[in-house]
């Protein structure tokens, strides 16, 4: 039985302002990833706000939302089987410098904040996150 899923991925401003956002595409690719829906948007900070609300009453929600929004982003729509898990993986840990080799967090990552990535951390939340950019 194929456990086809669909997670959120956001490639950060960071990473779109060192024009890393096609190179970062094909390793999604490589990693058989299909790319549903895509687009690169810049939002306002209460939409980033709202986007981070499970994090609001953490120390860097601020921070967070002040990043998100201080340049063009490209969300995605990606899918394959056990997606969530794969993406995860594939991005590395939140801080570059514990992400592991190979992960594209510790391949572009400048640090904790700017680690040029984000994916949804369960099935539940990509649904919502996918909702938040691509509400048909």
């Amino acid at each position: 039985m194929n456990n086809l899923e669909q997670t959120l991925s956001i490639i950060k401003p960071d990473a779109v302002e060192r024009n890393l956002d096609t190179e970062i595409k094909e390793i999604f690719k490589k990693k058989g990833f299909l790319i549903k829906k895509e687009k690169k948007i810049q939002i306002e900070k209460i939409e980033a706000e709202k986007f981070y609300k499970v994090h609001e009453t953490k120390p860097f929600y601020n921070d967070l939302c002040a990043y998100l929004s201080s340049g063009p982003i490209v969300a995605m729509v990606l899918e394959k089987e056990n997606a969530v898990l794969d993406n995860r993986e594939l991005m590395g840990a939140t801080d570059p410098k514990d992400a592991v080799e190979g992960t594209i967090r510790k391949k572009y990552g400048i640090s904790i904040d700017k680690n040029s990535v984000h994916g949804s951390d369960s099935l539940e939340n990509a649904k919502i996150e996918i909702d938040f950019f691509f509400k048909d």
